[in-house]
């Protein structure tokens, strides 16, 4: 099954496949190790890195502590879209919408797009 979403910039059809079961797994695992080694355990009590995906999008979350409570307050930090069998990066600005990253060139390679995320060299991400 495929479908369609339109592209925000130039207003066309794109053909968006959902994640085939063994991509899934395969993304889930990169996933898995990516966040596991993100953070030091020692501090794994005041921060922690995790996931979802969601159809063919795939989002980079991260966790913290709520003021004065038990719960963890999530914030998004990049989504990583597969569009035309290719890996989009996006960024959330502080009104919770995402904007497509033009100067992180689409790729089928999910883990070069994860590192560009990670090494961050224009502080879009991690601040």
């Amino acid at each position: 099954m495929s479908y369609f979403v339109l592209d925000q910039f130039t207003r066309k059809e794109v053909r968006s496949l959902p994640l085939d079961a063994f991509t899934k797994r395969r993304i889930e695992k990169i996933m898995e190790a990516y966040t596991e080694s993100k953070v030091p355990e020692n501090i794994r009590n005041q921060i922690r890195m995790n996931y979802k995906i969601r159809g063919n999008n795939v989002t980079l979350i991260e966790e913290r502590p709520a003021f004065r409570s038990d719960h963890w307050v999530q914030h998004d930090i990049a989504q990583f879209r597969l569009e035309d069998t290719k890996w989009k990066v996006y960024w959330r600005d502080s009104k919770d919408k995402w904007h497509f990253v033009d100067d992180i060139i689409p790729s089928d390679d999910f883990e070069k797009q994860l590192e560009i995320v990670d090494n961050d060299n224009r502080g879009l991400f991690w601040g």
